[in-house]
């Protein structure tokens, strides 16, 4: 999973990546890594991993990860080649969802790029660059669409009539997440990327005193009032505070989140709503050798969330060996699950459920 963070200059984005690249950095159990300057890979926080370790004593145990982008150069403009506007352009294509970090704070020492804070004024400036650059790639199809038509074949009558509707709502400043499509006008676009069509988590940047009880704060009742118009989420957190969090060691982490009024941080809970958004859960495995979680989409059969592991797990898949995590927990261990008969066996049509604790047999 490819998480895009965008937001305006001076909204809190380079702080909260700089926050998610040091919870990288320190993680013993998937180190930090840079695929190139603004690309980090964490860690999915997920305590089952560290009590099925007591079940199987493996030699290591290894999280899911998630990839943070930060998504630089956005100006007005972008959607012209401003600023980085291309290369602004081309991450967002790259990535699964966008975290579109919105300033909600007043500080006179932090300049704001409009001299005054507005957050949906802050995220109408970033779509439209979005929408711009949708309409710019639409008319472009439209364009060679209109000569396919002369050949008569419906098709590409249906595609002109979608294209231009869509394009209607586009200038009525309307993205494409939030316009209804019926399955047959979904597979007659699905070969087009709309920058709009990318969902969006909404990361409400508070100040230190307002993070653990920010109902007073102005600002952040706009963002919800907006979001909750297109039924986007809204996590509100303070980037300042999550870079303190990560240089803080894991048993210290907890006290110091219950000192502030908050129960996790804001970074677990972007990667869950993340989750949630895209429609994944985690399967796990266990062994001598390792304990690992694994990301599929939910609604995965049993061969393909094999193939996650090995491609030859799922050409020769024979069965699946499967337990919900919290049985397992409450038979104590792995034998004692197996003589009770709760370790299922399951075929190609079984769908993977969220904690699934799996051994794939396969041949091949």
């Amino acid at each position: 999973m490819r998480l895009g963070i965008v937001g305006l200059p001076n909204v809190g984005k380079s702080t909260l990546f700089n926050a998610i690249t040091k919870a990288g950095a320190e993680s013993a159990n998937y180190p930090f890594c840079t695929i190139e300057p603004n690309v980090g890979i964490v860690p999915v926080p997920d305590e089952r991993l560290s009590k099925l370790a007591g079940f199987f004593n493996p030699k290591k145990f290894t999280p899911t990860a998630i990839e943070f982008v930060d998504i630089a150069g956005l100006v007005k403009g972008a959607s012209k080649g401003e600023g980085l506007g291309n290369k602004f352009l081309s991450h967002i294509r790259e990535v699964d969802a966008i975290i579109h970090v919105v300033r909600c704070f007043e500080d006179g020492n932090v300049v704001h790029v409009d001299s005054s804070v507005n957050p949906v004024r802050d995220i109408e400036t970033i779509n439209l660059e979005l929408v711009f650059a949708d309409l710019e790639m639409l008319e472009k199809r439209i364009e060679r669409n209109a000569k396919m038509v002369k050949t008569g074949d419906k098709i590409y009558k249906l595609k002109n009539v979608l294209y231009e509707s869509i394009k209607e709502k586009l200038e009525s400043n309307i993205p494409v997440r939030l316009m209804n499509f019926d399955e047959e006008q979904a597979k007659l676009i699905e070969d087009i990327f709309f920058l709009t069509s990318k969902p969006v988590i909404y990361a409400a940047n508070v100040s230190e005193n307002e993070l653990g009880d920010a109902e007073g704060n102005g600002l952040l009742k706009m963002l919800n009032k907006h979001a909750s118009k297109e039924n986007s989420e809204v996590i509100v957190i303070c980037a300042k505070i999550e870079e303190e969090i990560v240089q803080l060691k894991e048993d210290e982490r907890a006290d110091f989140l219950q000192d502030i009024g908050i129960n996790e941080a804001g970074l677990d809970r972007l990667i869950k709503a993340g989750y949630k958004l895209l429609g994944l859960i985690s399967y796990l495995t266990g062994g001598p050798e390792e304990v690992r979680a694994w990301t599929i989409v939910d609604g995965t059969k049993a061969p393909q969330a094999a193939g996650k592991i090995h491609t030859d797990f799922e050409k020769g898949f024979i069965r699946a060996e499967v337990i919900a995590y919290d049985k397992l927990l409450e038979c104590g261990s792995y034998a004692v699950a197996r003589e009770k008969g709760l370790v299922r066996s399951e075929g190609k049509n079984y769908v993977m459920k969220d904690g699934d604790v799996s051994i794939f047999r396969f041949n091949v």
